[in-house]
């Protein structure tokens, strides 16, 4: 199933390799707990379900999600815009999110091979780490 990327914004897509791993589908807390003593020595427990802030992490890292250096560009780019929407489609659901920069860098890009400065083209393939927040 294809993921994809689009821009609230300007309505710009990006289709994103659907070899990604969402790396902490299963590692987020839905529940939101916090608990105190009360002056009496009591507890008080406080649980709700979060309303948002899923984190989504997409990683490339050893699946072959690989991503060209043009697209690489587009999207860092979009990564460094403050404040803005995206809709995230994976796993056949639509997700509003934004780049999470708390947990820099939001969109990283390693290339797969080490070459010269001038040797760089945009076909030259990366393995990509996104950091994404639900709002």
């Amino acid at each position: 199933m294809p993921i994809t990327l689009k821009h609230l914004g300007t309505g710009e897509s990006v289709d994103l390799s659907d070899r990604l791993v969402w790396s902490d589908e299963f590692a987020r807390n839905p529940v939101a707990a916090e608990q105190r003593w009360g002056t009496t020595g009591a507890l008080m427990l406080h649980v709700g379900v979060r309303q948002a802030g899923l984190p989504i992490t997409l990683e490339g890292v050893e699946s072959q999600a690989w991503l060209t250096r043009a697209v690489v560009q587009q999207l860092d780019a979009w990564a460094q815009l403050p404040n803005q929407t995206f809709e995230l489609t994976l796993r056949g659901q639509l997700f509003a999110v934004r780049f999470d920069h708390s947990r820099a860098p939001a969109f990283d890009a390693q290339p797969l091979w080490r070459l010269l400065d001038g040797e760089h083209t945009p076909d030259l393939v990366y393995r990509p780490t996104f950091h994404f927040i639900e709002i």
